[in-house]
């Protein structure tokens, strides 16, 4: 199969996907069966480009001009190959924590939740292979359309304001701030082709004008939950709990930190920006918004409340990271789009399996937990590792490259907000682990461990979050191409 033909048909299997699972919805064994099929499939095919990728090689596909010298295009560069391997990986993994989840607790509409996520894949596969800025824009807005059914799915009140303020923060980003920037990029530059090294070089900027491109770009792409607009991320935690594991995991906030690293290295190029004082006050915000998030988290009894608000400190270490404009820096937000994907989801299955079999939602309601869930609190202690930044868990091997790229450079301000931020995030996780296993449960509680696919999906994140550590050749290797241009 030549790279080409992967590239459409990582794009296709999971748009046929969601027709097949369209068309099984009265056979729910049969409907789950080709969700799983798309999944392994495209996994398989995501797969089989890494090799040429790793090589050296830049797969390209051109469809159509779609504007007078702007086409729909796809190139498969080191760092949207990490991305689409993960999603695809994880798609299987999360699929299967679904059957037992939407079953266990009874839940309405599964066809059309099913079909949804296979189409959220199909808009992730796009940006992940995005050549130009209007192809990883449309599909930027493609996903974050498909994924309001997700997030609404319960139909209640509350599931309505949550997409409300979703759909609002996320749409007016993106159109006011994400396209303009865009349009003024195509305006200075005469193309928005991604490219090595950037292609803002020669467009003659200033400092004021560049600084301004630069923030159009960053609270642009609203999916990356920068302060103030992280609100979205929150309010969609009224989403049943496999598609807060997509939100946080596998698609919709990896877009976002995703774009933010892709247009910093490949519109406006770490080299050209590096020392540039335009580019300064990008690590300000994301420390802030790391710290502040955190801060939240901490005095969250809401368990998915406080997962939620963990996420918005961990996708602004990958923005810190790559506005420190450095290799080793960079590695470490590439690698960490990877090491939060493995952990994070880890602690929203946790999450959702607790609920499952014991119906709690709040911290202050785990004591013992542990004792009756051993195999979901052993995983949520290895997700909580990883969010923390500490051995055997991926987590510590990007905050290792953080840290390391932040002192090469003397940036005492990143070191502190990381080191800071490591003491708030075992702040608001060791405690839960500590309730789980080392308090005693209420009396009178019989429940057991979640449905077993739910057991078997959480257990394997927790396992992928460890060989991470201990493993990490492909990840790294992929993170130090897009590091090398």
């Amino acid at each position: 199969m030549s790279p080409q033909a992967a590239i459409v048909l990582a794009l296709a299997i999971p748009f046929a996907g969601a027709i097949g699972i369209a068309l099984c919805h009265r056979a729910p064994n049969l409907r789950e069966t080709v969700t799983l099929a798309a999944a392994v499939g495209m996994f398989l095919v995501v797969l089989s480009l890494v090799g040429p990728v790793l090589e050296g090689s830049r797969p390209a596909l051109f469809l159509f001009e779609a504007l007078p010298g702007v086409g729909i295009a796809f190139r498969v560069e080191p760092l949207g190959m990490l991305f689409a391997l993960v999603a695809s990986g994880l798609w299987i993994v999360n699929s299967i924590y679904s059957i037992g989840y939407m079953r266990g607790n009874r839940e309405e509409h599964q066809t059309r939740y099913y079909v949804c996520f296979a189409l959220a894949l199909a808009f992730t596969m796009g940006i992940a292979f995005a050549g130009n800025l209007l192809t990883l824009f449309l599909f930027y807005e493609g996903l974050t359309l498909i994924t309001y059914p997700l997030v609404t799915h319960h139909g209640d009140d509350e599931a309505r304001r949550g997409g409300r303020t979703y759909l609002g923060v996320l749409l007016t980003t993106s159109i006011v701030l994400l396209l303009t920037g865009i349009v003024v990029t195509w305006a200075v530059a005469r193309t928005i082709d991604f490219a090595p090294g950037g292609i803002l070089g020669d467009a003659g900027l200033t400092n004021a004008a560049l600084a301004g491109l630069l923030a159009l770009y960053m609270f642009g792409i609203g999916k990356a939950a920068l302060m103030p607009f992280h609100r979205w991320l929150p309010a969609a935690m009224v989403a049943p709990t496999p598609v807060s594991a997509l939100l946080h995991a596998v698609a919709v906030v990896k877009a976002g930190v995703f774009a933010v690293v892709k247009v910093i290295v490949y519109v406006f190029g770490v080299e050209p920006i590096a020392g540039l004082a335009s580019v300064d006050w990008l690590p300000v915000v994301a420390g802030f918004t790391i710290l502040a998030a955190s801060v939240v988290a901490l005095r969250a009894d809401n368990l998915k409340r406080r997962l939620a608000y963990s996420t918005v400190s961990q996708l602004s270490y990958v923005v810190m990271a790559a506005a420190l404009l450095t290799p080793l820096t960079v590695i470490g937000a590439v690698l960490h789009i990877a090491a939060h994907a493995f952990g994070k989801i880890t602690l929203f299955f946790a999450a959702g399996a607790i609920y499952t079999a014991a119906h709690k939602t709040e911290v202050s309601q785990l004591d013992g937990i542990g004792r009756r869930m051993p195999w979901t609190l052993g995983a949520f202690a290895i997700g909580a590792l990883s969010m923390i930044g500490l051995p055997p868990a991926a987590g510590f091997v990007s905050k290792w490259y953080m840290l390391a790229g932040a002192m090469a450079i003397d940036h005492w301000p990143a070191v502190a907000v990381i080191v800071a931020s490591t003491l708030l995030n075992a702040g608001y996780f060791v405690p839960i682990v500590y309730r789980a296993f080392l308090r005693p449960p209420p009396a009178g509680e019989a429940h057991g461990e979640a449905p077993w696919t739910m057991v078997v999906a959480m257990v394997a994140t927790a396992a992928l979050t460890v060989a991470m550590f201990f493993y990490a050749d492909v990840p790294l290797a992929l993170a130090r191409g897009v590091a090398g241009g």
